[in-house]
């Protein structure tokens, strides 16, 4: 079964949303491209990197899947200018079933979302063609490791905790073995796993951590508690806010 799915404030994080698309477009300078392939954009979300994608492309498309309806409406809109170039779904990556086979992967910020990553990398596997490519980042282990702190403070505040109590894990931020050990066992040859430490300092830190990182909190605590419960979080991280990043890199192959 897929897991639990919570939808997001797509506006907001497509608007805040700069050190994603940053990050990500390294991750896309990775990923050679002819120009003619079908590529997967696993974890869309609003299109800010999927445009840019599907530029990569200008004889090929772009299929982008996202597990919330918001962000997949919202790049809609913003892809509109593109036509049959881009099909975007609604879907949970760990029960993807395309209908076909893609000759590449991107994916960018959305894996540390998604619990089960063996049943995710079995899943990206199966839609890749022989030879096909995957180039993804996402959290990993020791990832902002301060923030998670915070927020585990602020779930056994006994304001929270009521609601919050049995909540399964937000976040998974795996290591590079267990990473490299997963990639492997779903037949994928790997030829690189690796961290990377970013820092990024929000400009507008409330609306960043609200639709960035506390999306799962927030849809089970009433709409009244959201800005107290943000200002728990925050109220015991340093000023400004500075979030230490820990990225996972993954280059992987499709044997031929």
């Amino acid at each position: 079964m897929g897991e639990r799915t919570v939808d997001w404030d797509a506006a907001t994080y497509d608007r805040v949303a700069d050190p994603q698309e940053e990050w990500g477009r390294e991750v896309m300078e990775r990923l050679q491209l002819a120009g003619d392939e079908t590529v997967l954009d696993a974890g869309c979300g609003s299109g800010r990197l999927t445009r840019l994608l599907v530029d990569r492309v200008p004889r090929g498309r772009v299929i982008g899947v996202d597990a919330s309806e918001s962000m997949i409406a919202l790049a809609r809109e913003n892809l509109a200018g593109y036509g049959d170039r881009v099909e975007l779904r609604v879907g949970d990556l760990t029960e993807l079933e395309l209908g076909e086979e893609v000759d590449a992967i991107f994916s960018n910020a959305t894996f540390h979302w998604i619990l089960n990553h063996q049943r995710l990398f079995d899943r990206l596997f199966a839609a890749l063609r022989p030879g096909g490519r995957l180039e993804a980042q996402c959290g990993g282990e020791g990832n902002v490791a301060e923030w998670a702190r915070a927020i585990e403070a602020a779930e056994g505040d006994e304001r929270f905790a009521p609601y919050l109590r049995g909540m399964p894990a937000s976040h998974y931020f795996a290591s590079v073995d267990d990473t490299r050990h997963r990639l492997e066992r779903s037949g994928f040859d790997v030829e690189r796993v690796w961290l990377q430490n970013k820092r990024y300092v929000p400009p507008e830190p409330r609306e960043f951590v609200r639709s960035v990182g506390l999306t799962k909190h927030l849809a089970r605590l009433p709409k009244e508690l959201h800005d107290t419960f943000v200002d728990a979080v925050l109220g015991s991280m340093a000023r400004p806010l500075t979030l230490e990043y820990v990225r996972l890199n993954i280059s992987a192959r499709k044997p031929a």
